[in-house]
């Protein structure tokens, strides 16, 4: 997808130079993905038999892929929930044991639900870290549309044009103009080169043609 990205997982010491991994597409001289796997991080094994194996780009499109500042700010809310919200939910059922029988009692329910949901968002976070490819900015190929490339799109029909910085799933926000690689937008012109034209079908059934204006690195 034209970005240099690094595995790194939950041990968050600093990143690391380790063994770069390349994936060239067929038909394409220069490499399609980089990969950089830290030395001292738990990651998956990009191995397979007979050695090392070269995933699909399908595979990839389905992978959690952030950029350095997503992946800092996942790691900050993962170390926010463990400790303080921790302590806090803590707190509240141990207070909450104090009002009487466990059996009626909404406080103590409200506290015990907040903590269920509270430990579903740190198993989430922990498997998205754990199995992230950071990428490198530095290496974005600007020549074609990827992860960590802002890109200038132009509605053909309406003639508006439209900035977005495509980022992987788990840090997609439109209201930041972030568009997911896994959105129809983002799969119609990842890999696409500028001036090329897509057309991509809407949620809706609708379709609605682009034209890519420019590329460029974040």
């Amino acid at each position: 997808m034209g970005a240099s990205t690094s595995l790194v997982g939950t041990s968050t010491g600093p990143m690391r130079h380790g063994v770069r991994r390349s994936i060239t597409a067929p038909n394409r001289s220069r490499p399609l993905l980089t990969f950089l796997r830290p030395r001292g991080y738990h990651s998956r094994p990009l191995t397979g038999p007979g050695g090392p194996a070269i995933p699909s780009l399908e595979a990839f499109l389905k992978d959690v892929i952030l950029t350095p500042a997503g992946f800092k700010q996942l790691k900050s809310e993962l170390d926010l929930l463990r400790t303080e919200k921790r302590r806090e939910i803590a707190e509240r059922i141990a207070a909450a044991r104090e009002f009487g029988e466990i059996a009626e009692n909404a406080e103590y329910d409200d506290a015990k639900n907040e903590q269920m949901m509270l430990e579903h968002r740190i198993s989430q976070l922990e498997e998205r870290l754990a199995d992230a490819r950071v990428i490198d900015p530095k290496r974005v190929d600007t020549s074609i549309v990827s992860i960590g490339s802002v890109v200038r799109l132009r509605d053909v029909a309406a003639k508006q044009t439209v900035e977005y910085f495509i980022v992987g799933s788990a840090e997609a926000n439109p209201a930041e103009r972030k568009l997911s690689n896994e959105s129809p937008v983002g799969r119609a012109i990842i890999g696409r080169k500028k001036g090329e034209v897509v057309e991509v079908i809407t949620p809706r059934g609708s379709k609605v043609k682009f034209k890519i204006m420019e590329i460029k690195a974040a």
